[in-house]
Order: structure tokens, then sequence, then C-alpha cells
């Protein structure tokens, strides 16, 4: 998932002028369990002034995460059948109901400072929404909001999922864009909770499908422009290593 300091992002953002920039990490394919990890330590780390604003951009093995109030009852198979398929559980502090992560989605997890940039909880949901589907647009996707109901959508088919949590301040998870995962993954799960839609993926909605790192570098030039900052792009060798810690483990369904 190259994102490269003279690609897209550069040419996009070079104008903007705010003094602290975001930095951008590659993390490539990584299980939940150390991500979760790191955005909690780059969480302290950033309410403390030891880092900025940074976002980190990945994919996940196989993996469902339930929000605060899921509903266990929206996963629809059992232990022992997601263990054979090698999905993984995780209960998480974000909003929201279940939702997948998998190759082929794109994840980005911003760690930032809201009050920096002057915005509220729902503010930072709907830019990232838009964010989104400025990204779509690119790719001449048609997408939007539906009343009441956090996400993208195309249509009544969700493409990209959206759950923050917000830490003394500082956000952490983020949002999930459906560029070519397995979709067959999300008919073990009620997706969010919600029974009135479908669930999508650019590569259903295009004769040909870009690659998780293409949308990766466009949607992380929007993302600066919605922010006005400049971005960079971070080694992530810089990153923390965090141990792990209780409630790590995954959940049971």
């Amino acid at each position: 998932m190259p994102l490269s300091a003279g690609g897209p992002i550069a040419s996009a953002i070079s104008s903007a002028d705010m003094a602290q920039p975001l930095t951008l990490y590659e993390l490539g394919l990584i299980p939940y369990g150390p991500a979760h990890r790191l955005q909690r330590e780059l969480v302290e780390q950033r309410r403390t002034d030891q880092i900025g604003d940074l976002a980190l951009f990945l994919e996940h093995q196989p993996v469902l995460t339930l929000g605060r109030r899921a509903d266990t009852s929206h996963i629809l198979v059992s232990e022992s059948e997601l263990a054979q398929r090698g999905i993984a559980v995780h209960r998480v502090e974000r909003g929201g109901d279940v939702t997948y992560h998998g190759p082929g989605q794109l994840v980005v997890y911003p760690i930032l400072r809201l009050r920096d940039h002057g915005l509220g909880a729902s503010d930072y949901m709907h830019l990232l929404e838009e964010v989104i589907i400025a990204t779509l647009a690119e790719y001449g996707i048609a997408a939007g909001r539906r009343d009441r109901l956090i996400g993208v959508w195309v249509g009544h088919n969700k493409i990209a999922a959206l759950g923050v949590r917000v830490r003394r301040g500082i956000t952490m998870h983020g949002l999930a864009l459906n560029v070519a995962p397995d979709m067959a993954h999300w008919g073990l799960i009620v997706p969010c909770g919600i029974r009135d839609g479908g669930v999508t993926s650019m590569a259903l909605e295009l004769d040909r499908a870009p690659t998780v790192g293409q949308v990766g570098q466009r949607l992380a030039a929007h993302l600066a422009s919605a922010l006005g900052v400049t971005a960079h792009v971070g080694d992530p060798d810089e990153l923390p290593t965090p141990e792990p810690m209780a409630g790590d483990a995954p959940a049971r369904p």
C-alpha cells in the first residue's frame, strides 16, 4: 500500500498551510490485536504531546469487531465455524455494532486532537464520511449517506463503515472502505446490526477495481485537505511496539 511522498498525496496537499502536518504510516496487512494496542499507545502519546497528528493506513487479517453496545446475536455462525475460517473476534471500545475487516479493505485509523481542528465528535464523523465520498467520486462511484445511519452507502448497500472513540479529546479507530475484500464474510454477520440494506465494494461497483494502495493514496489526500493540513509519509519503524494489555485476547462470540 505505497503512500509515496512524491505521488498523489504530495501534489494534492502541497498548498495547505496548516502549521502542524499529518503523518501517514503504511502498516500493510496486520492482525487486529497489535493494531489496537498501537492505537492505544499512540493516543496516549498524542494526549501528552509526544507526537503530532497521524493516520495509520492498513489492512487487517480477517476479524470481526464488536463495539461497546454490540449485540452478539448479530454474529450468525458459531465460534467453531469462525475459527475454521480463520476469523478472529475482538470486542473494542468504539461505537457501533459488529463489523468485519479483512484483506482487500482499506482501514484508516486517524489519531487526532479534535479541538486543534475545531471539530466535535459528530463533525468529525461527517468529515470522515465526506472524505470517503470524495474518494469514491474520483472513481465514478456515486456514494452518500443514509438518514440516521452512520457510514457511506451506494444506494442501499454499505461500502464503508465508520466507528470512532474519542478518548480525552484524541480520536482512535476510524473507517473501513471496501475495495476488493471477500464479500462472503459479510454473510456471517448482520453488518453493523443493520438489516435494511446490503454491503458492496468498489470491485462490485467498477469494471476493474483499483488496488488498496491506490485508494489509500487518494483517500489520504482528501483527508489532509478536509483537515486543512499538509501531510508527509512517516517510517513505520518509528512507531512504538506496545506490550500486550489485559483485554487484548479475542472475545468469544
